[in-house]
């Protein structure tokens, strides 16, 4: 029981974690196909495991009571994701130590005196976000987050495994059989 409610937990945390990140990978193969250039792997490879994760983790969540009775083998797709992720962060870690974000800040302090009163020009903040960069470095992070939940679920189906077959009783019919002894 409480297996089945933490696979169905982690699996929804997979599905939420997956749609900002297709959505985002989706934006730059849009791009790149658009302007007639090949995608680059790092993209590609993130993007296509982010589309087969997606649909395996709905159709597991749609299919609780068979994912249970098949738990080895939805266990062992799982570790095939774990895998597939990890092989979609490592071709997108060059993002990792790219700065996104910046402070840009106006440094001009000015202070007028005239017959309506002081009026001062303080310095201002901005912030510059490079859009594409982040939108990279927040995939790259989904992507991590789901190598951490694909092993989470596929240790929890293992254990769902073991304790389901515990579990089952083997059911023994004896059956007599009856001679009958006829008279001569």
């Amino acid at each position: 029981m409480i297996g089945g409610l933490l696979f169905t937990f982690w699996r929804l945390m997979e599905i939420v974690t997956l749609i900002p990140t297709l959505g985002m990978l989706a934006y730059f193969v849009d791009r790149y196909q658009k302007s007639n250039l090949l995608t680059p792997n790092d993209i590609l490879v993130l993007f296509i495991v982010s589309v087969l994760g997606a649909a395996w983790a709905i159709l597991t969540v749609l299919r609780r009571k068979s994912t249970r009775d098949s738990a080895m083998f939805v266990s062992f797709i799982d570790l095939c994701f774990v895998g597939a992720f990890i092989a979609g962060v490592y071709e997108l870690r060059r993002i990792a130590n790219a700065d996104c974000t910046n402070f840009a800040a106006d440094t001009r302090f000015s202070v007028t005196i005239n017959n309506q009163g002081i009026d001062s020009d303080a310095p201002s903040l901005r912030l510059n976000t490079n859009k594409e960069c982040a939108m990279r470095k927040a995939s790259f992070a989904f992507g991590i987050m789901n190598c951490i939940f694909f092993a989470i679920t596929s240790f929890l189906l293992l254990f769902m495994h073991r304790t389901r077959k515990d579990d089952r009783e083997v059911a023994v019919k004896e059956t007599y059989r009856r001679r009958s002894h006829d008279s001569r």
